[in-house]
């Protein structure tokens, strides 16, 4: 339940006015931030970001925009879940406490849906955060609308990502967030060209994430790398799951082929794969604005979007530009969506009588 909250204004959401509220909510297994944005009676939207991050680090890119606003802030009240130990100024987490696995984790986004009475919600993560939401969805499919992917991973871990997350954990417990493990973590987000390679210097957008993983408690970080390392392969899982599904991953992400594979395993009916050039696995950062279309066709599908009514509202992302959803099909696809590459299955075609 919530043991404590306070308001901290939206300064980072300069489009909309907008104040946010953390609440802190104690489960089962520990407490759990939450930063809720906007309107409580709008349809709820939930994030969970990737390793050492949270909800500014992970979708800021893609919130701050004027036709993001428009999308999402608009329609939705969006609700940050943030893994535990990772929001702004969090203590490090006793040792004496078991590390959660990963259904512990989707139990506790049970929790705060409770706590907030919120009933089925659209929900968007990205990589580790992806397969946690993934995983409630399989296993609470009632309480999930949608699933917004980014650059998600589904199966176990390899003995290659073993051994290669094996030996970050024992970088953060002994060197804490020093800048080897910035590095590594880093190119798990971004492509190259971001992370700048041949004389070319990294992005800003980088440098901003390198300042706030330096805030990162690393013996928190390590607890949610420890429970990722131990997540089974949901392949068989994922073939009996309903809701509809968008996946966005970027052609550079160490995470491709795990996309590919996840959106194989998802069904013909229910899912669509955008694949964004040239771009890491951090797409809501690196390539925002690749998103808004995809999106705006996908949320129209479960009839939630609205476009704004009022003549100073930010606008819709597609008011300069209609796109007809067939676009989306590959054998439509043209200058329009570049740099974008979308995979779509094709709908079931009615049978003749």
């Amino acid at each position: 339940m919530a043991v404590s909250g306070h308001s901290i204004v939206a300064a980072d959401l300069p489009f909309i006015h907008l104040r946010a509220k953390e609440h802190i909510i104690r489960t089962g297994c520990g407490s759990v931030s939450v930063t809720v944005y906007g309107d409580q009676q709008k349809p709820p939207l939930i994030t969970y970001p990737d390793l050492a991050l949270n909800h500014k680090s992970c979708f800021q890119g893609l919130f701050m925009s004027p036709e993001s606003a428009s999308l999402l802030l608009h329609n939705f009240c969006i609700y940050h879940i943030t893994p535990p130990g990772h929001e702004f100024g969090a203590a490090p987490i006793s040792t004496d406490e078991p590390v959660p696995s990963v259904v512990d984790l989707c139990d506790q986004i049970l929790v705060v849906l409770n706590h907030f009475r919120l009933g089925s919600v659209m929900c968007m993560g990205a990589m580790g955060g992806a397969y946690i939401l993934t995983q409630f969805a399989i296993k609470y499919s009632e309480r999930v609308t949608g699933l917004i992917l980014v650059s998600p991973i589904c199966r176990a871990a390899s003995w290659n990502e073993w051994l290669y997350n094996k030996f970050m954990s024992n970088m953060f417990y002994y060197c804490g967030m020093c800048d080897l493990l910035k590095e590594l973590l880093i190119h798990r987000y971004f492509s190259k060209g971001a992370c700048g390679s041949l004389g070319v210097s990294e992005s800003e957008m980088v440098r901003a994430c390198k300042k706030f993983l330096d805030e990162r408690n690393s013996i928190n970080v390590r607890r949610y790398l420890e429970a990722l390392d131990r997540r089974h392969d949901m392949s068989k899982e994922l073939e009996s799951l309903e809701c509809k599904t968008i996946i966005f991953v970027g052609d550079r992400s160490p995470f491709h082929d795990e996309a590919l594979h996840m959106k194989a395993k998802l069904g013909e009916n229910c899912s669509a794969l955008v694949e964004v050039h040239p771009c890491g696995s951090m797409v809501t950062e690196e390539q925002p604005h690749a998103m808004l279309i995809p999106l705006e066709i996908f949320l129209k599908g479960f009839g939630l979007y609205r476009p704004c009514q009022f003549s100073d509202s930010p606008r819709s992302p597609l008011d300069s530009c209609c796109v007809d959803p067939k676009l989306l099909y590959p054998e439509h696809m043209g200058l329009k969506l570049r740099p974008i590459k979308t995979r779509v299955s094709p709908q079931p075609r009615a049978n003749k009588s």
